[in-house]
């Protein structure tokens, strides 16, 4: 069965690389100092809300926007952004992602190695009207997730373009994952 024409410019991956299978069942810390990926501390809320909530087993993680170099990264998808920039501001969201996923792992005695699966990413895109590539960019989340945890980073997800973001971002995603019954 072939698949349907692919327009976007970048490349496409659903699963990850069979190698993962045994590389993971070591540290995720080991996999991320080999990614080269240094996790940030939890960024302060900008309104009223708290950046994560464990309840049980569930991490429920705020929406995070991008940033470069410690700023909000703004632009338009389709207005002044490519998709390619877009997916480098959504890499970057993921990698903020994980640093919150760590500190909330270690607020309940845990770390990023009892992470069971994330479950759903939720991707929001300030794009125009006429931008229909939300899904591309939201691959960067996507595939660093895949290549920092391997099947535990396969997940349901939902990628919306927006008409704007606070402060003018360019992407926001949130996320929610389940905790390992396991103690560490």
């Amino acid at each position: 069965m072939s698949q349907p024409p692919y327009h976007g410019e970048l490349p496409r991956r659903t699963l990850a690389p069979p190698f993962f299978t045994a590389l993971f069942m070591n540290n995720i810390y080991t996999q991320l100092q080999t990614l080269g990926i240094d996790l940030p501390p939890v960024a302060t809320p900008a309104a009223a809300y708290v950046p994560f909530v464990v309840q049980g087993s569930w991490i429920y993680l705020s929406g995070h926007i991008a940033k470069k170099e410690g700023l909000v990264y703004s632009g338009q998808l389709g207005l002044n952004m490519s998709t390619a920039q877009g997916y480098e501001a959504a890499k970057r969201v993921a990698i903020d992602l994980l640093g919150t996923l760590h500190a909330a792992c270690l607020s309940v005695g845990k770390d990023l190695n009892q992470i069971d699966k994330i479950v759903k990413v939720m991707s929001l895109v300030n794009s125009t009207a006429l931008y229909t590539e939300q899904h591309l960019v939201t691959n960067g989340c996507s595939e660093l997730l895949l290549d920092v945890l391997g099947p535990r980073g396969q997940h349901a997800r939902s990628a919306f373009g927006v008409a704007q973001l606070p402060m003018g971002a360019c992407v926001e995603i949130e996320l929610v994952a389940t905790l390992t019954s396991s103690q560490p």
